[in-house]
């Protein structure tokens, strides 16, 4: 058992990307981090694996609970739980595979809500306070066409966050939501190149022409900027910040 002092978190989605950048700035905080993933010895998906690995199914209730399980076992102590794991699929409404939407609902809205019950009474009695942290997206604020589960899960994530603010603040525990515009993980980054090739465009001209259209800045968000974000929500200073999308969209949701 790590040292029950240390903060203790569970960071999902963990193994590269976003969740693997949140996880190694968790580390530098000082957390002890749960490394929750389908595959978390998975390489080659972004910043190198940070935190205890623990694999499990999230879109299933049982996986939702052997990582909170886990997570106690093993710091003897549960602070802040970050719902960061997810997928894309794009297709139109009228053919949209209805096994890509309940996956897109499991892994993206029920196993957030699972991780908070499980997680609840571990939360009520953080010594600092619980905190509970969705990395939602711009598309939890605002929608695009064909990719209705993603942006059904994310809106969904978005109320769930409401809803735990409320019910949490008796008890001290935080929740909210990070809603980033387009970041540079694997997954934008094959898009990026899926695109190109469906244009038959120049990956740089698809980038600032299809993928970052409704943003006014043409940029990527590095995953590193959404785990800055993210340790300041989690740390002493982000107390006042709950039921709340925290938006960096870059002017995404201006217009």
């Amino acid at each position: 058992m790590s040292n029950p002092t240390r903060r203790a978190a569970i960071v999902t989605g963990a193994a590269g990307g976003i969740g693997g950048a949140i996880a190694a700035r968790l580390e530098k905080d000082g957390v002890d981090v749960l490394a929750v993933d389908l595959d978390p010895d998975v390489t080659g998906r972004g910043p190198a694996p940070h935190g205890v690995p623990f694999a499990a199914d999230l879109t299933t209730r049982t996986g939702n609970e052997s990582a909170v399980r886990a997570a106690l076992d093993e710091f003897g102590r549960l602070d802040m739980i970050v719902a960061n794991a997810g997928f894309q699929h794009v297709s139109p409404i009228a053919e949209f595979p209805e096994d890509r939407w309940d996956s897109l609902i499991a892994l993206m809205l029920t196993s957030p809500f699972l991780l908070a019950k499980y997680g609840w009474s571990a939360l009520r009695t953080a010594p600092e306070g619980g905190r509970f942290l969705v990395i939602a997206s711009a598309h939890a604020l605002v929608a695009s066409p064909y990719k209705a589960g993603y942006v059904a899960a994310k809106h969904g994530a978005l109320g769930l966050v409401k809803t735990l603010a409320l019910e949490g603040a008796e008890h001290g525990i935080t929740a909210c939501a990070i809603c980033p515009g387009y970041v540079r993980t694997e997954l934008v980054q094959r898009q990026v190149a899926a695109q190109a090739l469906a244009h038959n465009m120049s990956e740089e001209r698809v980038l600032e022409d299809v993928i970052l259209a409704a943003q006014p800045v043409k940029r990527l968000i590095e995953p590193e900027e959404v785990a800055e974000l993210a340790s300041f929500l989690l740390g002493p200073h982000g107390r006042s910040f709950t039921g709340v999308p925290v938006s960096m969209d870059q002017g995404w949701t201006a217009r």
